[in-house]
């Protein structure tokens, strides 16, 4: 079962991602923050909020919202060629 193990803020809204496989990438969130799609979401368009994840398994903010390890290894990874079969597989492309 894929999951977060570390996450540091680097800047802007990326984090810098370790996974339970080893591999490490950075994830942009900005964009899926701020397209409105999933309104809870909108209140991490505030860096302080945003900037108070936690690792549980995921990324998680306030016990309210969190993102699946899956898509979150989606979007660090999404231009590994190698991983696009994976990725199919979850639906995401």
């Amino acid at each position: 079962m894929l999951s977060v193990v570390e996450a540091n803020y680097q800047d802007d809204y990326k984090i810098l991602l370790l996974f339970n496989d080893d591999k490490e990438g950075v994830v942009d969130l900005k964009e899926f923050i701020f397209d409105g799609k999933l309104k809870p979401f909108k209140q991490l368009q505030d860096m302080e909020k945003f900037k108070t994840f936690r690792v549980d398994y995921t990324l998680k903010w306030n016990d309210e919202l969190d993102l699946a390890p899956e898509y979150l290894y989606f979007k660090a990874f999404e231009k590994e060629n190698s991983l696009k079969p994976k990725f199919h597989e979850w639906g995401y492309i």
